[in-house]
């Protein structure tokens, strides 16, 4: 098989198996790997040819590029905001872990050397790959479920990123390991030694280096040389690593670092997204090339060992050290449960291991097998957390009573207020003009910090996941008149439209993007109006365009009112009054509140319309409310009552054909 059609089938693989996984709402990542179990050597006989190898040579890049974005989002700033969970739970999680498995795993040597033979740098390797958790897909799948800024998601993320630190010391230990006895312990020192120095050279005067640097590359407004200058600069700090007897991920991870302390940290996260996507998929897809599928279906009971024991072993240490770290028992737990799996970087570890001769084949597949099964599972166990902690701690179930209780206590005094859902910059600069109009609102949020600050100013905000019912109801939904949402994570939108349609459906809803390609979805969603942030930019934009090159303020201001007409059906239209005289407006939809007579009871809406206007007449019910004041949904086949309040909106000639067929 030539080097093109080897390649072709690697593609296709990943793309069938992406493809299936974005189908099932799973990561990506799992994709990869089912792609290279499809194509393991024993069922397609490539994974150890010629070809097959130069490629895995390829995939280890993916490695560094993990590394390198690793190291580009790691900060300073960061590591001291969640200090607590990085050097307390996180901490304690790596420490732990590593000095129970490796006694255990040579406990277990002693009492069964021939069932389980083992050197103790073999026992720390392993120990070191099994304290890793895959950052990948536990932060995917918690941010799917709007959990990053829970209590349990903050533990998670915190043990996450002590666990990508910890990645840095294990690779420069595990090449010196793999030393005579006579060797090691100056090996080790010498490792120690040459990766302190090299560290400390590369941050002492590399940071202003690679400043100076880019700043000279940036000024030539190259995208081409941009791009090529991060390539070299990647490379290269592998390289020199590499040749000082250390690992490529080293030099990756101090080039991300030195980046991430400059402005221009967030142009190369762009730059360099491309790249770290491919390589770190082709990377996965060997990992799953790596398995003989033979060896594991003749160890079946060892690889099942290997992947219960390690999960259940991590799911309980976890759970007791968030608990001793003063977590509540339902927060303890899912942490375990977010944490239990193997990661990305005990793949790293293990083929660093076997490369280096200290982990036998006989033992890699059973552990590779276990790994990769693991980190499938792992979507399953998170989707399921919930059920599994309110079955499991007793007083779950009271603690998310209390959070209800909280948010039901800040708005039971409440009602027609507005409901917003999300309170950032816009939540809060509209939660003000609500206010100083006197109207009442109640607000929803994720941000600890923003209800914090808000509820210590006085505002009614309550930290709550508006995604879910119950949150909603005790939020007061039903005796809302309108709901706000402000955040722009469209799934997670459409996910709380969703909850509020079936709760209120016959509440306004106002819903904010970043841009109107999801308009028309949202409204069949169930938003009442959409209110895209390029819309209004670019209105503003064009209105202040207008008025300085000298156009009258009156036309601009009907110019622009045209062009929102156009946009939101809630703004065509006006209540026409007597200083409306302009004959530009003659022509414009305007807006009439009717009642609707006792003699029209028992008619459906559509009909008394089409009767009041004839066919050429076009209205269009704007609101619609029932005799006792009640908002009502105002679809064609509402059969009236006889007295609701109808809102209309048309011109003028065809709203007053309506006014005089439904006057008394």
């Amino acid at each position: 098989m030539s080097s093109l059609e080897l390649t072709l089938l690697y593609l296709l693989a990943a793309v069938l198996g992406v493809a299936a996984c974005r189908w099932a709402k799973l990561p990506p990542i799992l994709g990869y790997l089912l792609a290279g179990v499809m194509m393991e050597p024993h069922t397609l006989g490539l994974a150890f040819g010629q070809d097959a190898e130069g490629i895995r040579q390829l995939a280890e890049y993916g490695v560094v590029f993990l590394m390198f974005v690793i190291g580009l989002e790691f900060n300073l700033p960061k590591l001291r905001a969640m200090r607590r969970h990085v050097f307390g739970l996180g901490l304690a999680q790596v420490l732990w872990t590593m000095l129970l498995a490796t006694s255990g795993s040579m406990v277990l040597a002693w009492l069964l050397p021939t069932v389980w033979h083992m050197s103790w740098q073999t026992a720390l390797v392993l120990s070191g790959a099994m304290a890793m958790s895959s950052t990948a897909i536990v932060v995917k799948m918690m941010a799917d479920r709007l959990e990053l800024e829970s209590e349990h998601g903050q533990r998670v993320m915190g043990v996450l990123l002590f666990q990508d630190l910890a990645v840095v010391p294990l690779l420069v230990l595990i090449p010196a390991l793999n030393l005579p006895p006579e060797q090691l312990l100056a090996g080790l020192g010498l490792a120690a030694l040459k990766a302190g120095l090299l560290i400390a050279l590369l941050l002492w005067g590399g940071q202003h280096l690679m400043h100076g640097w880019l700043t000279i590359v940036a000024r030539r407004r190259s995208p081409e040389l941009f791009m090529l200058n991060l390539l070299l600069m990647t490379l290269g700090l592998a390289w020199l690593t590499q040749q000082a007897g250390l690992s490529l991920a080293l030099g990756a991870f101090i080039c991300g670092v030195l980046i991430s302390e400059t402005e221009f940290r967030v142009q190369v996260a762009s730059e360099i997204r491309p790249f770290h996507d491919v390589l770190l998929g082709l990377f996965f897809i060997t990992i799953g090339m790596l398995l003989d599928v033979h060896q594991v279906m003749l160890r079946w009971p060892l690889v099942l060992v290997l992947l219960l024991v390690p999960v259940a072993f991590k799911l309980v240490l976890v759970t007791v050290l968030a608990r001793a770290l003063r977590a509540s028992a339902g927060t303890a737990l899912r942490t375990g449960l977010y944490l239990a799996q193997a990661g990305e970087f005990g793949f790293v570890l293990l083929t660093l291991s076997r490369r280096e001769g200290l982990v036998a084949p006989e033992l890699f597949h059973p552990i590779l097998a276990a790994m990769v099964l693991s980190m499938l599972a792992t979507p399953f166990i998170i989707m399921a957390s919930n059920r599994i902690v309110l079955r499991l701690v007793a007083s779950e179930w009271l603690q998310q009573s209390l959070q209800m209780t909280h948010i039901a206590v800040e708005s039971i005094n409440t009602s027609g207020h507005v409901l917003i859902l999300g309170f950032g910059r816009s939540g809060q600069a509209m939660a003000r003009m609500l206010e100083h109009e006197g109207i009442a609102t109640m607000a929803l949020d994720l941000d600890p910090d923003h209800v914090q600050q808000a509820r210590s100013a006085g505002q009614a905000v309550a930290f709550g996941d508006a995604t879910k019912a119950p949150t909603l109801t005790a939020a007061g939904l039903t005796r809302a008149s309108a709901v706000v949402l402000t955040y722009l994570d469209t799934p997670t939108v459409f996910k709380t439209l969703a909850t509020v349609r079936a709760l209120a459906p016959h509440t306004p809803v106002i819903v904010r993007t970043q841009t109107d390609r999801d308009l028309e979805r949202l409204r069949a969603a169930g938003a009442t109006e959409v209110v895209p942030e390029s819309q209004e930019g670019a209105l503003m934009l064009g209105g202040h365009a207008l008025a300085l090159v000298g156009v009258p303020m009156r036309r601009v201001i009907h110019i622009v009112q045209q062009y929102r007409e156009q946009r939101y059906g809630l703004l065509r239209g006006f209540f026409h009054g007597a200083a409306d005289s302009h004959e530009d407006e003659l022509e414009a939809e305007r807006l009439a509140t009717l009642t609707v007579p006792p003699a029209a009871a028992g008619q459906r809406l559509a009909d008394v319309l089409k009767q009041a206007v004839g066919e050429g007449g076009a209205l269009r019910v704007v609101r619609l409310r029932s005799r006792l004041g009640i908002p009502v949904a105002a679809h064609e086949a509402f059969t009236l009552e006889g007295g609701e309040t109808l809102v209309l909106s048309g011109k003028a000639e065809a709203l007053s054909r309506a006014e005089q067929a439904l006057a008394p």
